[in-house]
């Protein structure tokens, strides 16, 4: 799986909408964390150079299925010069619970500098039907 919600996170909500029962997972914010590849189904797999998992912020109310960053998230002084293709989203700055993977784009940069997903650039949606 190289993109999408994780196992954990589908089941949860089935679990929740279909049977009432409560969630395992617990969020107190979204963190957002660099691969150079495809996350994997774990989320674990090619994790950036540059680890550190960033606060995710917010996002806009879902609409269509759909929802976005609200503030941009940004890797300052980032290690190492490296290509950014892909970032996961987890329930905390370490540890945690993989969440969701998802593509990015503009990923290159350069030792010393900052990366940044602006505004908006961090889609997280669900199919709905049409």
């Amino acid at each position: 799986m190289a993109v999408g919600a994780a196992a954990a996170t589908v089941n949860n909500f089935l679990a929740q909408f279909l049977n009432g029962t409560a969630s395992t997972i617990v969020l107190g914010g979204l963190y957002a964390q660099l691969h150079t590849g495809a996350p994997g189904s774990a989320g674990s797999s090619n994790i950036a150079t540059n680890n550190t998992r960033i606060a995710a912020g917010t996002f806009t109310a879902p609409s269509a299925g759909s929802a976005t960053n609200n503030a941009a998230i940004t890797w300052t002084s980032v290690s190492t010069t490296e290509t950014y293709v892909d970032c996961t989203l987890w329930t905390a700055s370490s540890g945690g619970t993989f969440i969701a993977s998802g593509t990015i784009t503009g990923g290159a940069v350069t030792s010393g500098n900052n990366f940044t997903i602006p505004i908006g650039s961090l889609p997280v949606s669900m199919p709905t039907a049409s």
